[in-house]
């Protein structure tokens, strides 16, 4: 039997198009590159995140000279959000690079840490996935891993 999975996400091809909380995140991750260690790849990635309170929290990749022990912006943003705002929902992430030549989406490791914490969390959260001046938004990490994993 054949199903078909269907996937509705935004684009904006201007970041001046994104509603201003959206925009005004996505310049939250850009600022984030600036702090990243990526002294290997030279791929600096910076997330963001609003909180239900408002609250807004960054963070940047980390490369390790023990590869591959470094870590992605959006899962170092997203456990230490776990560790220390567990009660103060996620409801919008978004992601860019330095440089930035291309939309920057996440690994499949941070696909599936979103869904996890969207699941924990119990409510879902966008997804702005920015880069070049542009914008790709989807309502649910789902979106982005259809097949999660699930014990």
């Amino acid at each position: 039997m054949i199903h078909r999975l269907d996937i509705s996400y935004e684009h904006y091809d201007s970041l001046a198009d994104l509603a201003e909380q959206d925009r005004l995140l996505v310049e939250e991750a850009e600022a984030a590159t600036a702090s990243a260690n990526a002294r290997y790849s030279n791929f600096r990635v910076g997330a963001a995140v609003r909180l239900k309170s408002g609250k807004t929290l960054r963070a940047s990749n980390f490369e390790s000279e023990v590869y591959p022990a470094g870590l992605c912006a959006e899962r170092s943003l997203l456990f230490y959000v776990e560790a220390n705002y567990a009660d103060d929902h996620i409801e919008a992430l978004a992601i860019a690079s330095n440089p930035s030549e291309r939309e920057c989406y996440p690994c499949g490791q941070c696909r599936q840490v979103i869904v996890d914490v969207e699941r924990r969390q119990q409510s879902t959260i966008r997804v702005i996935m920015s880069g070049a001046g542009t914008a790709t938004v989807v309502d649910s990490a789902e979106k982005l891993l259809p097949f999660t994993f699930k014990l």
